[in-house]
């Protein structure tokens, strides 16, 4: 079980506001009594937070706001002490418009080395005013900004995130050498950002309305291989071998294997169940394509409810469209949140009972639900701003977690301090959510989650890879891990349970031999 942790917002310990990498180390008995074997952080290097630290100006150097190297390192020692290993993420496609690297090729000018590692280009027009290509932002917007000599530079994302040359011998060569920087610091491995877009085509042709596998202009290029197979030498040359997590976003199933070849990727995130609807077709769906995608390479699936980047699923769970992923996708969508948690806890049992890997984003395991209504001069996310308002970003999924019933951060930092958390916080119902509230209360949240992660660390049979289907109604997923059974009902009737001799869990009361809808139980035959 790894547990994603977005370090601005986790737990603060010197009262500014900001979360840091000293505040997750005093909450380290936690996420070890909740059952945690590994963290990932997103990213917690300098960086001057254009896009939450995906724009990294030095990667061998934590951001002052989280902390220290030194820090870090006690960080991660400690967090091995109790078991519990460190991921943590590195962006190859881009870096940040402030590092060295990029502030060096402005300087330099014109055809000079120092651009030959970046994407300058000349614009099209008689006097090169329009961008070289008409290629959309991951962010909305165009993909090229344009410097005062008169030349434009790619950025994918946003402009304070310039895309690196994946042919140029250096880029590939200090990639290499951060990845050695943090595996020396005992990092156990790395989660590869957007990791099937740094390839270009250099002759930037526009994005056809069809194109062959591997002929997208930058997503998907097949020398994406090459540079993953170097980054898995230098994971395998350790004693103890590191490991790599790529974020690969392809509906492609045989693509996307291949960056799980056995000299390449360990393991993929799983975006595909994220995105799916609470509805029992489409998650049986999505289950049997994951299962299937990764059988043939021998790689572990992974399955995950919601990260950084998404709306929380107690709300997205809670609206009639529960399909879309990225934030809120749009204000004021109406939201039923006692369906939604009852579906998020059901959700919760379905996942952990998948054979592979399972990610928890911090608190998801609280029932915490998105934000809604930050107020907008509150919202910090490129998303919202390069939208022009119509989408309000991931902002949302982002406040700071809930720790004790009360005071002005909820725990989150200490209670000596006036600052507010960079996100504010919502003065009704995110104290009742939080840790202390939860902790003695066996049918909330967090006691479900607890209990899940001892049984899916006990039960042999949810340790192996035995996986098969049981037959049931439409609305019913029912499958068999060995002798455990894990049964959930997404449709609006009891549904009566297979026959049984023992209840192991089950995500709320049942009704006698019957499940109540939207609901989870896990069985022992």
């Amino acid at each position: 079980m790894i547990y994603q942790i977005y370090p601005r917002s986790f737990a603060d310990s010197n009262g500014d506001g900001t979360g840091d990498l000293n505040g997750v180390r005093t909450r380290l008995p936690y996420l070890r009594d909740l059952g945690v074997d590994a963290i990932w952080f997103t990213p917690w290097y300098a960086s001057p937070l254009a896009d939450g630290g995906y724009d990294v100006a030095d990667y061998r150097a934590i951001d002052p706001a989280f902390g220290t190297l030194a820090d870090a390192e006690a960080l991660i020692a400690e967090a091995a002490d109790l078991g519990i290993r460190t991921i943590v993420d590195v962006v190859p496609n881009h870096v940040s418009s402030e590092h060295e690297w990029f502030k060096a090729a402005l300087a330099a000018g014109p055809g000079s080395p120092e651009r030959a590692r970046f994407w300058f280009r000349e614009g099209r027009g008689e006097h090169g005013e329009l961008p070289p290509t008409d290629w959309v932002s991951s962010f909305a917007g165009g993909t090229w900004t344009r410097v005062p000599d008169g030349q434009w530079y790619l950025h994918l994302f946003a402009a304070e995130q310039p895309d690196l040359n994946w042919n140029h011998p250096d880029v590939r060569r200090e990639h290499e050498d951060v990845l050695r920087f943090w595996f020396d610091r005992g990092v156990a491995g790395i989660r590869v950002d957007s990791a099937s877009m740094p390839v270009k085509d250099p002759a930037f042709p526009e994005v056809p309305e069809t194109y062959e596998a591997g002929g997208h202009p930058f997503i998907d290029r097949d020398e994406l291989h090459g540079i993953y197979r170097g980054w898995r030498a230098v994971a395998d040359s350790y004693e103890e071998p590191r490991v790599l997590v790529g974020e690969i976003w392809l509906d492609d199933r045989q693509r996307f294997a291949r960056y799980l070849r056995p000299d390449e990727m360990h393991s993929a995130f799983n975006f595909d169940f994220m995105a799916r609807p609470w509805d029992a077709k489409e998650l049986r769906e999505s289950i049997q394509y994951t299962l299937d995608a990764h059988a043939p390479v021998g790689a572990p699936a992974t399955w995950v409810l919601s990260n950084h980047d998404v709306t929380r699923p107690v709300t997205r769970y809670g609206r009639a469209d529960s399909s879309f992923t990225f934030a809120a996708k749009r204000f004021g969508t109406p939201t039923d949140l006692a369906s939604g948690e009852r579906r998020a806890r059901a959700a919760a049992l379905l996942t952990a009972a998948l054979p592979g890997a399972l990610y928890v984003y911090q608190g998801d395991e609280l029932g915490l639900p998105e934000v809604e209504d930050l107020p907008l001069d509150a919202l910090q996310d490129p998303m919202h701003f390069r939208s022009g308002g119509v989408d309000p970003g991931r902002d949302g999924c982002r406040v700071p977690l809930p720790w004790t019933r009360s005071g002005r951060t909820f725990g989150f930092g200490p209670d000596e301090s006036d600052a507010p958390a960079w996100l504010p916080q919502p003065a009704a119902g995110w104290g009742e959510r939080s840790v202390e509230v939860q902790d003695s209360d066996p049918r909330s949240v967090l006691a479900l989650y607890r209990a899940a992660l001892v049984l899916r660390r006990s039960e042999a049979a949810l340790r192996g890879e035995d996986f098969a289907w049981l037959d049931t109604t439409e609305a019913v997923l029912a499958f068999t891990r060995d002798d455990v059974v894990c049964v959930v009902n997404l449709g609006t009737a009891p549904v009566p349970l297979p026959d049984h001799r023992e209840v192991l869990l089950t995500s709320t009361d049942l009704h006698g031999d019957h499940l109540p809808a939207d609901a989870a139980a896990w069985l022992r035959t």
